[in-house]
This record gives structure tokens, sequence and C-alpha cells, in this order.
């Protein structure tokens, strides 16, 4: 596939992120608290759909490790705020067997081709795993987001949340860098701002 076309796939799933979080922000400064509107995880589902697909076409599994651990607990917080039910069946059906159906149909003759995912072509074994690292600790966010949000039964982005945010964000910058990742790079350093702001406006919160 030509390069301007992976990158286009990627640019769009970072302009859903870089969406979801602007609204975010622009209703929780309104609110003068942090606010989780539903839009922003169904922004991020689909984000997530493109993403993945970006990142299997980049031969990059820490892009596809971050999407695939974050996928359904962005489905598992639109049942919270009752958004989940009101999609109709089949594209429940879909959204639910969306990542089987990834890992299925890109294949290489007739075979999944693990090979590439693992190592990719003139990346260092030390960036990978850097990039991994990064991912997880970004994607840890969202785990912890789901345990708070399981505990607690509202949908909501607690501090843990923006400071994992902010520390992964930091780390992905990196990696993006030197993976030389316009697609990466330019979807979190606007975020890295973000996440800062975010915390900012929960501690006026709860001064």
């Amino acid at each position: 596939m030509q390069s301007w076309l992976i990158y286009s796939i990627g640019f769009s799933a970072q302009l859903l992120y870089f969406a979801r979080s602007i609204i975010q922000w622009v209703i929780s400064e309104k609110q003068k608290k942090v606010i989780t509107p539903s839009i922003f995880w169904k922004l991020s589902l689909l984000g997530s759909i493109i993403m993945f697909v970006y990142g299997y076409f980049r031969h990059d599994f820490a892009i596809m490790l971050g999407q695939g651990l974050t996928y359904f607990i962005y489905i598992r917080n639109l049942h919270f705020q009752n958004e989940w039910k009101k999609l109709p069946g089949i594209i429940r059906i879909f959204l639910i067997l969306f990542p089987l159906f990834v890992v299925i149909a890109y294949h290489n003759n007739n075979r999944i081709d693990i090979y590439h995912l693992f190592h990719p072509d003139n990346i260092a074994t030390w960036l990978i795993v850097w990039g991994s690292v990064a991912q997880l600790i970004f994607t840890s966010r969202f785990i912890y987001q789901w345990f708070y949000t399981e505990k607690t039964k509202t949908s909501s982005l607690p501090k843990g949340f923006w400071i994992l945010s902010l520390i992964g964000a930091c780390m992905i910058l990196v990696y993006a860098i030197l993976r030389l990742d316009p697609v990466l790079f330019l979807g979190t350093v606007f975020s890295v701002f973000l996440y800062g702001r975010n915390l900012i406006i929960l501690k006026n919160q709860h001064d």
C-alpha cells in the first residue's frame, strides 16, 4: 500500500482522538470540572478501529498493542453511559467482532503475518521495547479508568487517568520522533497540553 494512503489512515484516527480531547476539554472548561461526555467514548471507539488498521499496515506492534488493550474499555464506558444499547444490533455485533475480523482479513498468503508485527523492518529492538512500554503506560490509563468506573458505577476520568496520560504521551512523543512517525507525533504533541490542563482543572475543582 502507498505510504501516503497509510499515513492518511493514521491521520484520520488521530483527528478523531484530537476531536474527542478538544470536545472533552471545552466542556470541562465551561463546567469548571472534568466532564466525560459520551461523544468522547464514541470518537475513541471509531478512532481505535482506524488506528488498529494503521498499526497493522505500519507493521507496528506497539500501536496495535495499545489499541487492542483499550478497544473494549471504550465499549464498556458506552455501556455505563447507557449509549451502547442505543446502537443498532448489527453495528454492535460488528464492533465486537471487528478486532478478530482485522486479524483474519489482513493476512499474507492465507496466514496471519505475525513475524512482521514483532520484527518490523529497520527498527531497533530497544526502540520496539520503548514504544511498547510507552503504549502500555498510555493504555494503562484506560485500564485504571475502567477499574475506577466499575467501582463507582459511573463513567468518569479521574486524576490517575490524566497522570498516566501525561507520562505515556511524553514517552510516545519520544518514540514518534525516533520512529520518524508524523502521525504519532502530531497526534501526541497537542495532547500533552490537554492532559496537563485537565490536571489543573481537577486541582481547582477540589480546592
